[in-house]
């Protein structure tokens, strides 16, 4: 055993982060927090003595004695190094092992209360010799493996007498021992142990080692057998050349050189390739560089640099291309007006460059078929790229040619597959693009959409520029508000909203039927026919929606029950009528009517309109009351506008709760609390405003809104019912869900004449409004005149309140 010197019984504390000190090691420690240098600062005479503890958690900045291992080092300082930064190296060694009692300090250094912990070192017997020889020739063969160790500490470990010093020295010296196990080997004090736990790790690290060298040896040869096969085939180059033979590597790059020639590319195009060519041709084929520029190469050449649809500007047929979206899409005539007014002065003007067209709406409205008419009617290729979920800028413009596996982004690769420079390029799904560390594919997109700037457009693999101003963009969307702003700058926004029944019907008769009655082998009006009667209510009772793809399939399942029947032998001609529909699709999904008519008979409920990325749809706003006070409590996943709306109207209806007959101390006496339904769908916006206002007015008064009555319109605190947006999508909800009377604010009425059919406003009657008064009198009916009337000299707030706009 080794002997033990005299401790202090206090002593100041050095903690450290990932290493462990073991008596009779020598380390450097770079010191910088400010306690560890205060600590430095403070050792006066010839011992320097100080404890040295690793920390639990090495990212605790201000360790306190719960942070520290309970077993350290006895160490003393030998020298200090200042260094230029104003840190500390300090030169420490081990001398022997102590145990943390307790931290009896922190400022301005961690003191503690410790005392020496001996090694508990068996008898010597032969196992325990067997152990020390063990370790010292596992060392040794460690040593002569690693790159790391010097030869040098062979002889040390061979010359150590000691069993403990053995198994102290070899633990500092080995590289492979993680912290843990450092501190677990510190913390052994009988030395059999620790030196069975040594013979395990040094076994780990000589099997890793050799692995190690054997992976080496074969990069090696490898690698010369790359050399031989490089210095053979050079060789091989040089008999051919005598010979008059040509290898197959000359003749690829002969075929691409006529290649380039032909592909009409841009000059500086050909530069780069005429470039990669030179390089092509010294390499070996067998080498990877050789297959990236030939790749590269075969891209370029793959281009469409200059050949066109095969449609002039000058056969611009307008009355066909007119015939040709008329026959694909019904209605929808401001954007066919948009795109023959586009063909009109492409036939005029060639040299003008293509617009970029944006189509918002909901889903199953035909903004991604449109697209495809688009191309019959101009007679170009049609390329559709999803944008939904992309991440990464590289999608866009490419990756560098550095990355193994590289590739052009996503438009020129739908170039390629287009064979034409003019195409109708559909980045469909715009509104989902995403964003992370990657980059911002919307940020990509601004060049690529730009007419000024992506006649010059680079890819990032090709290098080049590529001109992409004859293409024809078209862009989808359901809603506009995740798309960037200067990225909708760029575009030019056509919205198509959601269609009326009577589009549906038309739809379905034209277009839908006939798909489906195709697809499924069947014939129309011989075995199939659907009747006008059995489209409505399919229309009414199994679909809500703003487009027609439900409607399409439930069309798809009537007509799989015909093709059923006739493969059971029945071969006579079904009839679709509203009780077959009943039968094969069961019960009605959706019975708006009746459950508006039911939900607004009590007080206090009353049914606005919203605006959603699918279409418009109604709302219910309900309210209510309990014994309390000045509570005011508003549910249902509402955004800070919506909340904000509703304080409004409390506000409102406080301020003229006795034009109302309602008790002025209402809020004194009774809690409030308004409910959206749908709690787990998100809302927001202030159009919600005079539905507020409505609940809260049914609620105390006791009159319940007039049944089938929806209403939208934002309120300001003078009663003032203000503009909204989205009014048609809005209207049509309205008409989905059995609504007969809308309240819409005045300032709509234009929106209403141009953009609703005369169909709609035949079956919905519109009141427009200026005034809270006004709603109030159409959805509750007429209120008395106040009985109480204002005193002479007495405050404004006493008057009956009559809005400036009434």
């Amino acid at each position: 055993m080794t002997a033990l010197r005299n401790v202090p019984e206090e002593l100041p504390v050095l903690p450290v982060r990932d290493t462990v000190l073991f008596p009779g090691a020598v380390m450097p420690l770079p010191v910088g927090r400010e306690s560890s240098l205060a600590l430095l600062d403070s050792l006066e005479g010839q011992e320097k003595l100080l404890g040295v503890v690793a920390q639990l958690d090495p990212r605790v900045e201000a360790p306190t004695g719960s942070d520290l291992h309970g077993v350290g080092t006895l160490a003393k300082v030998h020298k200090m190094v200042r260094m230029p930064n104003g840190n500390v190296v300090a030169f420490l060694e081990g001398l022997q092992r102590i145990r943390v009692q307790e931290v009896i300090g922190l400022k301005p250094f961690l003191r503690a209360r410790v005392n020496s912990e001996p090694d508990t070192e068996d008898q010597r017997d032969a196992e325990l010799t067997a152990l020390e020889r063990n370790v010292q020739e596992l060392f040794r063969e460690v040593v002569a493996r690693s790159p790391q160790l010097s030869d040098d500490l062979q002889t040390e470990a061979m010359n150590i007498d000691s069993a403990s010093r053995l198994a102290d020295f070899v633990a500092a010296t080995l590289p492979s021992l993680n912290t843990m196990v450092r501190q677990e080997l510190l913390e052994t004090f009988n030395v059999r142990k620790r030196l069975e736990t040594l013979v395990g790790e040094l076994t780990k690290e000589k099997e890793v080692l050799q692995l190690r060298n054997k992976i080496h040896e074969q990069v090696q040869e490898q690698v010369s057998q790359s050399q031989r096969e490089f210095l053979l085939r050079e060789q091989m180059k040089a008999i051919q050349k005598e010979l008059g033979e040509s290898d197959d590597g000359q003749s690829e790059v002969e075929e691409l050189r006529k290649k380039v020639e032909e592909s009409g590319m841009s000059a500086e195009a050909k530069k780069e390739c005429e470039r990669e060519l030179k390089r092509l041709s010294k390499m070996t084929p067998a080498s990877a560089e050789y297959m990236v520029s030939r790749t590269y190469l075969e891209w370029m050449t793959a281009l469409p640099w200059s050949k066109t649809s095969a449609t002039s500007e000058q056969e611009i047929d307008i009355a066909k291309a007119q015939t040709i979206l008329d026959e694909d899409h019904y209605d929808l005539e401001k954007v066919k007006q948009r795109l023959l007014d586009y063909l009109a002065v492409k036939k005029i003007q060639p040299g003008m460059k293509g617009p970029i067209l944006c189509f918002v709406g909901p889903p199953g409205v035909g903004k991604t078929s449109l697209g495809q008419s688009i191309a019959r009617a101009t007679g170009r290729k049609f390329v559709r790229i999803s944008l939904g979920g992309m991440h990464d800028e590289a999608e866009i413009r490419g990756h560098r040619r550095t990355y193994i596996g590289a590739l052009p982004g996503q438009i020129i690769q739908g170039i390629r597959r287009a064979e034409t420079m003019d195409p109708v390029l559909m980045l469909d799904e715009v509104d989902k693009l995403g964003r992370d560390f990657r980059g911002d594919p919307s940020a990509a997109l601004m060049e690529v959409l730009d007419p000024q700037q992506n006649s010059t457009f680079r890819d990032h693999y090709l290098d080049v520029p590529f001109d992409l101003s004859k293409v024809l963009f078209v862009m989808t969307a359901n809603w506009l508000d995740p798309i960037p702003e200067p990225l909708c700058d760029r575009m030019e926004i056509i919205e198509l909203p959601g269609y009326t029944e009577v589009d549906k019907v038309q739809i379905a008769n034209r277009f839908l039927i006939p798909r489906q009655a195709k697809e499924h082998g069947l014939k129309l009006g011989e075995q199939i026919e659907f009747t006008e009667e059995a489209l409505h209510d399919l229309i009414h009772h199994y679909t809500r929606e703003a487009g027609v793809r439900n409607l399409e399939r439930e069309i798809a399942t009537l007509v799989r029950k015909q093709a059923r029947r006739m493969a059971e032998g029945k071969t006579d001609k079904l009839v679709v009528t509203s009780d077959v529909v009943r039968e094969v699709l069961g019960v009605p999904k959706f019975r708006l009517e009746q459950e508006v008519e039911e939900r607004v008979q009590k007080p206090g409920v009353s049914v606005g309109l919203v605006w959603t990325p699918v279409g418009g749809d109604i709302v219910f706003i309900e309210a209510s009351k309990m014994r309390g006070g000045k509570q005011f409590t508003m549910t249902g996943h509402l955004g800070e506008v919506m909340q904000e709306s509703m304080r409004a109207a409390l506000t409102w209806v406080r301020a003229n709760s006795d034009r109302y007959g309602i008790d002025a101390d209402f809020f004194r006496k009774y809690d409030l609390h308004i409910h959206v339904p749908s709690g787990a769908i998100p809302k927001d916006g202030p159009s919600a405003g005079i539905a507020m206002v409505t609940a809260l007015v049914s609620l105390l008064t006791g009159r319940p809104v007039r049944p089938r009555v929806a209403m939208t319109g934002e309120i300001s605190l003078t009663g003032v019912v203000l503009p909204i947006g989205g009014v048609k999508e809005k209207v049509l909800g309205a008409k989905r869900a059995g609504i007969r009377e809308v309240i819409l604010p005045s300032e709509n009425e234009p929106n209403v004449k141009e953009d609703l059919p005369a169909d709609v406003l035949q079956d919905v009657q519109i009141h427009f409004v200026r005034s809270v008064d006004q709603v109030l009198e159409i959805a509750l009916g007429k209120f008395e005149e106040p009985v109480r009337q204002p005193k002479s000299g007495s405050r404004g707030e006493d008057r009956p309140f009559t809005s400036p706009l009434h």
